[in-house]
């Protein structure tokens, strides 16, 4: 793994460059998309009998252990990175929607595709247990803003749609999580009884929080004591790292936590315990390694398809599932929006990118490949790349046309 990690890293910068220099897409989307040209090359070169290309890509990314490196290693960064950045001021007044979109939408939505697509997967020639297609609703329920809060500034979308997706984004990152382990339990035959369930969930949700509130404090008070933009950026990496770890060990949502301790130290702690200077320095760093995690993240998922199995069933099963995901994404979180009209304290036109703009990303690629190995592992795997990659590509491409034509200001 070490001898792979400077190499991946210059395949990472070269496509970055391509993207930058040539398709000018954004990020993410963009170096996404290079890896998967290339990726699809690779394949057409092997398939043409042009040596062994395949062989030697799928050598090199096999080695590295994708949800092992996005579950223990970069998850944490990412999320507090983005935690950062809100606004509590403004999240507090929009509480109730990103609360209900975060925690009710996310469980209905994988409560909804797990039972669909446990209906319709039959119609492509695959079966799945109940319990397996639960478990895919609730490793692609989390939706990703990485792409969309960077296309919403830059259509000039009211804030207020910004903050709701990107506050939902970032709490059901750990909520879906949390679902995912309980699911995953439960399809494995090592599920606890049904209060012992809710003493798990309630756990891991409200101990990760207050856990990620009390670790967000402790480094607040410690960045208010000194006046060292170095030495205050290093303590906010070692809390980062080191409390993600201390989260695991106490059995507390680790996701959770990094989103509560990012927001309290982007708020209180910018607030009242930096300067101006470390302010500046400290949002550079964090923006930097953000943006740098992101690129690696969706190459990484650009270059997976090299590793996956597909078929025409299995292909079939991964168009059904866009389908059945962008239903459920309706139900659970567009129409209730669209029934409150104003109510909802939301823009015209927001159920719509609500729905259109719940992409899914790295975090339903890694939960999937964290599963024991198996046949049914083998088509989740497969099933949640589609999805992925229709999400990202697909309507990642066209969510700022449509905040265009339909947000009032945008544009």
């Amino acid at each position: 793994m070490p001898e792979v990690v400077p190499v991946f890293l210059a395949i990472t910068a070269v496509i970055a460059w391509i993207n930058a220099r040539f398709l000018k897409l954004p990020s993410t989307i963009g170096v996404m998309a290079a890896a998967l040209i290339l990726s699809t090359a690779t394949l057409l070169l092997d398939y043409a009998g042009y040596g062994r290309p395949r062989d030697y890509a799928a050598e090199l990314f096999g080695a590295i252990d994708f949800s092992e490196v996005l579950m223990e290693g970069m998850l944490s960064i990412l999320l507090f990175a983005g935690a950062l950045q809100v606004d509590l001021q403004h999240l507090a007044k929009y509480r109730w929607q990103v609360g209900l979109l975060a925690v009710f939408g996310t469980v209905a939505a994988a409560l909804a595709v797990g039972v669909g697509l446990y209906h319709l997967l039959p119609l492509t020639g695959l079966e799945l247990p109940l319990a397996f297609c639960l478990v895919f609703g609730a490793l692609i329920a989390p939706t990703d803003p990485i792409s969309v809060t960077g296309l919403l500034r830059k259509v000039g979308a009211p804030a207020n749609l910004e903050t709701v997706i990107s506050g939902e984004s970032l709490f059901n990152d750990g909520v879906g999580i949390v679902v995912f382990t309980v699911m995953a339990a439960v399809a494995e035959h090592h599920a606890p009884g049904g209060a012992a369930t809710s003493a798990l969930l309630l756990r891991e949700a409200a101990g990760g929080i207050a856990f990620g509130l009390a670790l967000g404090y402790v480094t607040y008070r410690m960045l208010k004591s000194i006046d060292s933009y170095q030495e205050e950026v290093l303590l906010t990496v070692a809390a980062v790292l080191g409390g993600y770890s201390l989260a695991h060990h106490l059995g507390v949502s680790a996701p959770l936590a990094m989103v509560a301790a990012g927001i309290l130290i982007g708020n209180r702690g910018r607030r009242k315990g930096m300067s101006d200077l470390t302010r500046e320095q400290l949002d550079h760093f964090w923006e930097l390694l953000d943006s740098m995690l992101n690129a690696v993240l969706f190459v990484l998922i650009g270059f997976e398809a090299l590793l996956l199995p597909f078929s025409g069933p299995l292909l079939a099963a991964g168009v059904l599932a866009v389908c059945v995901t962008l239903v459920a994404r309706l139900l659970t979180a567009g129409l209730p929006v669209a029934l409150l009209g104003r109510r909802s304290g939301l823009p015209q036109g927001a159920w719509q990118v609500l729905t259109w703009g719940g992409l899914r990303g790295g975090i339903s690629v890694a939960l999937a490949l964290s599963l024991p190995a198996g046949p049914e592992r083998d088509a989740l795997v497969t099933i949640t790349y589609i999805v992925v990659v229709f999400s990202v590509l697909v309507q990642g491409l066209s969510v700022e046309r449509l905040v265009r034509r339909i947000v009032p200001c945008a544009g």
